[in-house]
């Protein structure tokens, strides 16, 4: 834990708190909605795409060097270009060979220089040495509907964006002495590629919209699925009063097993409720409550803790509430215990993977506040993960556990926290345990 939690909070001046606050969101939205469309990986996880994308961009650009150089032949058609890019295409196919699943951050990043380098940059260049003919105004068109169709929208118009000025620029310093593209076929190019940039941006924003429309529906139907399991539970709450009302009756070993099971029984529906409780909130994951209100960040971990349904008495004492100095936040007390609870669920559940006996201390939870800042950090000696995984945790759908998990807990929490201004991360290393860090703004 920073021992910076030890130290006493304080209220910071308005004048200073708005400023942090500005300055605390101008960040956050420069890391959700600039760095991290850039470095996340922009192909699906699947390394036949990676490889069918190698082949067609190593083999490809030695094809069309023989098309416009010997068949149809296109001025500037530049060999020793082709075989650069080609390379781009060794490049995605040695990836491919290395790369695991989820990709890496670097993959991500690797992956887009790649493309950036041989679609919007090359093609551009290509375009201006040409003059603007015919056939690379077809080419431009072309490389813009395919840079869209590969990457995210909002990154598909940074990358082609920054690659066409780069492009014009290396022209304008170091291209070849070529006659300028006439006005009047400028303009009707400028106007054919200014469609094709418009469409292929609508395009992506409407193909972003379907996913989100196809995330609530799936989100929809998991409620709903959780809420129909109430009707079976129900009944066997029923007979687990009924086994307890049976036990009086029975003295002896017999009355002590059915009261045993009676209590097993009451125990299992209280923690299948539980859980659909949690899956049900979770399910809210586009739309969550906007009520707000001024929260003590330590009664909020002690109250989620207190009524955690914990396993077995064991799994209880393996978790230890350390106050350095209680702080306030705003935030919705609902969706804040429930965030609470799907950490503190995690934790337990890497607990019971590292297969050992835990002890108490084994899931600590710190609280504890430095000037504008306030931070709930759960620390857990479970069994970590590898740092590929790390950047993709938060995502929806995307779960660790492969058997159990659904992928939507983490990313919940991470909603949930980004609405109270506030941010989760994650520290771990495989078979050393993980550390969740969540930092909110103190009111």
């Amino acid at each position: 834990m920073n021992e910076d939690l030890h130290r006493p909070s304080f209220t910071p001046a308005p004048a200073r708190a708005v400023f942090e606050n500005l300055r605390y969101r101008l960040r956050k939205w420069a890391a959700t909605e600039v760095l991290a469309p850039i470095a996340d990986s922009i192909l699906h996880p699947s390394h036949w795409r990676i490889r069918a994308l190698g082949v067609c961009t190593l083999l490809g650009h030695p094809l069309f060097y023989v098309v416009w150089a010997l068949w149809l032949p296109q001025p500037y058609e530049n060999l020793f270009l082709r075989l650069l890019m080609a390379l781009g295409g060794a490049g995605l196919l040695a990836m491919a060979m290395v790369t695991r699943s989820p990709p890496s951050r670097a993959a991500g990043i690797g992956l887009s220089v790649i493309f950036w380098v041989t679609l919007p940059w090359f093609f551009t260049w290509m375009y201006f040495c040409n003059s603007g003919n015919a056939v690379w105004l077809a080419g431009m068109v072309a490389m813009v509907l395919i840079y869209y169709q590969l990457t995210d929208w909002r990154l598909a118009t940074i990358g082609a964006a920054s690659g066409v000025l780069v492009a014009w620029l290396a022209f304008v310093n170091f291209g070849p002495d070529v006659p300028p593209v006439p006005s009047d076929a400028a303009i009707v190019n400028w106007v054919v590629l200014a469609f094709s940039w418009f469409m292929s941006i609508t395009l992506g924003v409407s193909t972003s919209n379907v996913r989100r429309e196809q995330l609530n529906s799936t989100l929809d139907t998991m409620g709903i699925m959780a809420h129909e399991l109430r009707t079976p539970l129900a009944t066997m709450q029923l007979i687990g009063e009924a086994l307890r009302n049976e036990a009086p009756a029975h003295p002896g070993e017999a009355g002590e097993r059915l009261e045993q099971l009676s209590q097993r029984v009451n125990n299992l529906v209280r923690n299948m409720n539980h859980q659909i409780d949690m899956q049900m909130t979770n399910a809210r994951l586009m739309r969550l409550a906007a009520h707000a209100e001024r929260l003590s960040a330590a009664q909020l971990v002690q109250r989620a803790i207190a009524n955690y349904p914990f396993r077995s008495s064991r799994e209880r004492q393996c978790v230890v509430i350390r106050v350095y100095s209680d702080f306030h936040f705003v935030g919705s007390e609902r969706l804040f215990l429930q965030v609470i609870d799907n950490l503190t669920k995690n934790a337990l559940r890497s607990l019971a993977a590292a297969f050992s006996a835990t002890r108490p201390g084994d899931l600590l939870i710190e609280i504890g506040a430095h000037g504008p800042r306030g931070r709930i950090v759960f620390t857990d000696n479970g069994v970590g993960m590898e740092p590929e995984l790390q950047a993709r945790i938060f995502q929806p759908f995307f779960s660790t556990d492969r058997g159990t998990g659904h992928g939507l807990g983490l990313a919940f929490c991470q909603r949930v926290i980004h609405a109270a201004q506030g941010s989760i991360r994650v520290k771990s290393a495989r078979h050393h345990g993980a550390v969740f860090t969540v930092e909110l703004p103190v009111a």
